[in-house]
């Protein structure tokens, strides 16, 4: 609904509009709902999503932050900013065929500029960035909303009135406290949804902004339609879902701007009507405003799919199992499920998980199987909707279930497996702009209810009960989200089924050194998922340090047998074999580790030691050189460099190697310790002993650093100074190999100066 008034001089002009829009049926004649000014409901809305979310402030990195956040090299300064546009959200290279493809270089940024400005990696500044996020969401959908839900209408002076004031107020609540948007605002991670959310809505407000009557008279701004188109672009970089916009822009213009009746160019365009030709589509511009929006959809397409250089990503099958059957009637039944799931977490929010993967939700193989009740249900809804949007007679009514269905179904559509195969099987994450569509319908049924209802008054306080009910879910499944473990735990009573739920536990619990409760949680993870690798290859490093060799060695060879090209699983299995004496199977595992990661230091290291036990020094010396000019910070190959030439008596090598590792790791205290004692025996016993005191003040509790200070000592002749530090090392750890023997020598010396000098 647009109303242009030419007469700047008629009086009341708004007053004016206010009664023109009582001409037609408005949601809050019957909602039995608190009428605030603009400012006033702006204002609760922040509030209320602010409390919602608000302790989740200080949580931790949890889940996926780790690999998004902690190990994306996109983040650190020295990665230079032109990466980010070739990488995915992960930090890989988009060109990469283990890339997930996606696409959100807009939302690394802002997680650099996180990074940068806390000076690190301080989760505090991430959560406050993301709880500020979704209250200027909620707030903006007090707009949104008084648009869907009231039309759009502009006073003279070009402000936009809201026409459905109460009603806006409840759809943005009913949307702010909403416990399904608690995994984009507490986990980190969610920060891609809630910024393409931003720029989603900003590009709505910007479409709406076309129409107001611009000084020459036009009846709209192509300027405003550009615009809407580029924050468009920008909401799909900051994730996939954000292009969607446009199209709701388009559904938008076509419902409410030309007022068109759907059901009714249905039928012209069966029938051929000439009517279709005065139908308004050229005379209001439609035609011209949605080409401007499909060429700058296909342009933004374009470009994204030549950044992306290769085809979809790979997913497997634990992934998204349904999209790997066999049966197109299989994986349209289960696609079908998914999204009544989808639903059911909007109808009713309580069980929420943060991975609904791995057998959580097993597949539906036959219709005997009673969920089969669950895609009835939903598509009873949807079709009883769709009728009532397309042959109400009430023009007012199509207007709204059409924009709640449009706003609930197209921003869902990347996600529901149609166009391509998904990594995911339910995600909450997803659901975030969805649930617009749900809070129009959910607002509109409330409407309909309080225009039958009696007691208007006992509907108002059931509703302000949900709200109420909404928030403490909010609140307590936010605290959820404040670390690992309580995320995981919460997840066991929800997908008891699911193995990554079972994997993440008993990882927290290894993580912990709690080995004895995360093998049963690892157990039951591989029992649950037999080919599931990661699972077995965990279970075997912690049987391994536990000396359970064999069994460790039978789970890491079925992980390789499982994925070949299991590099890390490769490795654990050599190191088993080395320790089992079975040298030659070792080094052929260190080398097929290798083979499928080619920079892999930590892999190069442990063929190293694997080669100094076979005495093959010049092999040892060069794995680990690999290894540190993959990973220069990596100390123990340093040290074991160091050890190995000072054993041999390289002395003058083995300072060279101490001394280059110093200068790249300066502050490691096993390194100072390590070229203290080379150049102890090369009876450089000033720098050692400065070496040896830095290496204690950085850890004064290693018994060995005293034991070998005093040695130097010793050496030296500072007997007093050597005798102090034997002490200390055996209070530190009296089972010192060597050190009591020493200390001992001393003792005697020390005895035999005092004989002589009495």
């Amino acid at each position: 609904q647009i109303f242009n008034q030419h007469n700047a001089e008629a009086p009341n002009l708004e007053q004016a509009f206010h009664r023109m829009a009582q001409m037609e049926p408005n949601l809050d004649h019957d909602i039995p709902w608190f009428l605030l000014p603009s400012y006033w409901a702006k204002m609760v809305v922040a509030l209320i999503s602010f409390l919602c979310f608000a302790n989740s402030y200080d949580g931790d990195f949890v889940f996926d932050d780790s690999e998004a956040i902690i190990n994306n090299k996109d983040l650190r300064a020295e990665t230079p900013l032109g990466d980010l546009w070739y990488h995915d959200f992960w930090g890989s290279k988009l060109s990469s065929n283990t890339s997930h493809k996606s696409y959100r270089p807009l939302t690394v940024l802002t997680f650099r500029m996180n990074y940068l400005f806390a000076g690190g990696f301080y989760p505090v500044g991430f959560h406050v960035i993301n709880i500020i996020l979704h209250c200027t969401i909620s707030v903006l959908m007090v707009d949104v909303f008084s648009i869907l839900l009231g039309g759009l209408q502009f006073s003279n002076k070009g402000r936009r009135l809201n026409l459905a004031p109460k009603s806006s107020l409840l759809a943005a609540l009913l949307f702010a406290v909403h416990p399904v948007h608690t995994e984009c605002v507490a986990g980190i991670v969610g920060r891609a949804d809630l910024l393409c959310a931003l720029f989603f809505l900003l590009s709505f407000l910007g479409y709406c902004k076309a129409f107001r009557e611009n000084k020459e008279g036009h009846t709209f701004s192509v300027f405003w339609v550009l615009v809407s188109v580029v924050l468009g672009a920008i909401a799909m970089l900051c994730k996939e879902q954000g292009i969607t916009i446009l199209g709701l822009n388009a559904v938008f213009d076509a419902l409410v701007i030309n007022k068109i009746n759907l059901l009714e160019l249905i039928r012209k365009l069966l029938y051929k009507d000439k009517s279709l030709e005065n139908a308004g589509l050229l005379r209001k511009g439609l035609l011209f405003r949605i080409t401007l929006l499909m060429c700058g959809g296909a342009s933004i397409l374009y470009i994204r799919w030549r950044i992306m250089g290769t085809g979809p990503p790979a997913f497997t099958e634990v992934d998204n199992p349904a999209s790997f059957a066999d049966s197109l009637f299989v994986r349209a039944i289960n696609y079908n499920y998914y999204y009544s799931l989808n639903a059911w977490l909007l109808l009713c929010p309580w069980w929420l998980c943060f991975d609904w993967s791995m057998g959580c939700i097993p597949l539906i193989k036959s219709v005997s199987d009673w969920r089969i009740i669950a895609l009835a249900a939903l598509w009873f809804c949807l079709i009883g909707l769709i009728c009532q949007a397309l042959c109400s007679e009430d023009s007012h009514k199509r207007r709204i279930l059409t924009l709640g269905l449009g706003f609930l179904i197209i921003p869902f559509l990347p996600a529901s497996n149609l166009f391509f195969r998904v990594g995911f099987v339910v995600a909450e994450r997803v659901i975030y702009l969805p649930s617009i569509g749900y809070c129009i319908l959910l607002t509109y049924g409330f409407s309909l209810l309080s225009k039958q209802a009696k007691k208007k008054k006992i509907l108002a306080v059931a509703v302000l009960g949900v709200l109420l009910m909404n928030v403490v879910r909010c609140a307590l499944r936010s605290s959820q989200w404040r670390s690992e473990e309580q995320l995981f735990r919460s997840a066991l009573s929800v997908c008891p089924l699911n193995a990554k739920v079972h994997y993440n536990v008993g990882k927290n619990l290894a993580d912990k050194g709690n080995q004895s409760a995360a093998i049963k949680y690892y157990r039951e993870a591989v029992r649950l998922n037999p080919k599931y690798v990661h699972a077995m290859n965990n279970l075997g490093n912690i049987l391994k340090e536990r000396n359970e060799l064999h069994e460790a060695e039978e789970l890491l060879s079925l992980a390789v047998q499982i994925q070949p090209d299991f590099a890390a699983a490769w490795m654990n299995l050599g190191i088993v074999q080395n320790s089992l004496r079975r040298f030659e199977e070792a080094e052929q595992s260190y080398w097929t580790a290798i083979k499928h990661r080619k920079k892999y230091p930590d892999c190069y290291y442990n063929l190293g030691r694997l080669y100094a036990d076979l005495n093959r020094h010049i092999d040892a010396l060069n794995a680990w050189r690999n290894a540190t000019v993959l990973k220069p910070e990596h100390s123990l190959a340093w040290n074991n460099m160091i050890i190995l030439l000072d054993n041999t008596g390289n002395l003058a090598q083995a300072e060279a190697v101490g001394r280059e590792a110093l200068e790249l790791i300066p502050n490691d205290h096993s390194l100072m310790f390590s070229l203290a004692n080379v150049l102890g025996k090369s009876q450089k016993y000033k720098e050692s002993e400065a070496l040896f005191l830095k290496a204690i003040k950085a850890n004064p509790n290693a018994a060995s650093y005293h034991g070998n200070l005093a040695v130097l000592y010793h050496r030296w002749g500072n007997l007093d100074l050597a005798k102090k530090h034997y002490e200390v090392s055996l209070k530190l750890d009296p089972m010192a190999p060597g050190t009591k023997e020493n200390y001992n020598l001393l003792r005697r010396k020390l005895e035999q100066l005092q004989k002589k000098g009495g």
